[in-house]
């Protein structure tokens, strides 16, 4: 596979600028409890020319904790803040077996934007209220990752990012 994507991961800090449209993969992680759904979108995304940020760390030590007096958990979050905000793109994630706080929030935090496209399984537990948070902001949903991907890819093309 010829890779055109670059892959950014925290605790590798984000570059200055990006050279060439970037994409923030937002979803459940939950500690490690959730599938690395990141792999497959990444496996899908790496021949296109992008930025691919991913928050979830290679390794994350359950005793860093969340508390924001703890420097490791704080860098985290802000490279998490700072690449939701800079991404051109925002895909979201909710795995059905997961509660997944942190991407409620960061779909609080980025509807408005329009830059956000949701995967959402009638299986997670608060589908419902991401269903009429898309709705209200015109965000595109899809009931599974599968297709939230094909769709991009699609977007992708057409948009000249194609291998």
């Amino acid at each position: 596979m010829d890779l055109r994507a670059q892959l950014h991961k925290p605790p590798d800090p984000l570059p200055p600028t990006f050279h060439k449209p970037a994409v923030f993969l937002a979803g459940s992680i939950a500690m490690g409890r959730a599938e690395p759904w990141q792999e497959q979108a990444w496996d899908r995304l790496a021949v296109h020319d992008l930025h691919v940020l991913n928050p979830r760390r290679d390794t994350w030590k359950s005793e860093w904790g969340t508390s924001d007096a703890d420097p490791v958990f704080r860098a985290q979050v802000e490279w998490e803040l700072n690449g939701l905000c800079r991404a051109d793109w925002v895909l979201m994630y909710f795995a059905p077996d997961t509660q997944a706080p942190i991407t409620l929030l960061e779909l609080g935090l980025t509807a408005a934007s329009g830059k956000v496209r949701v995967a959402c399984p009638k299986a997670f537990w608060r589908s419902g209220n991401v269903a009429v948070v898309c709705r209200h902001f015109d965000l595109p949903l899809f009931p599974d990752l599968d297709s939230m991907l094909a769709s991009f890819e699609e977007e992708l093309n057409r948009a000249g990012t194609h291998p």
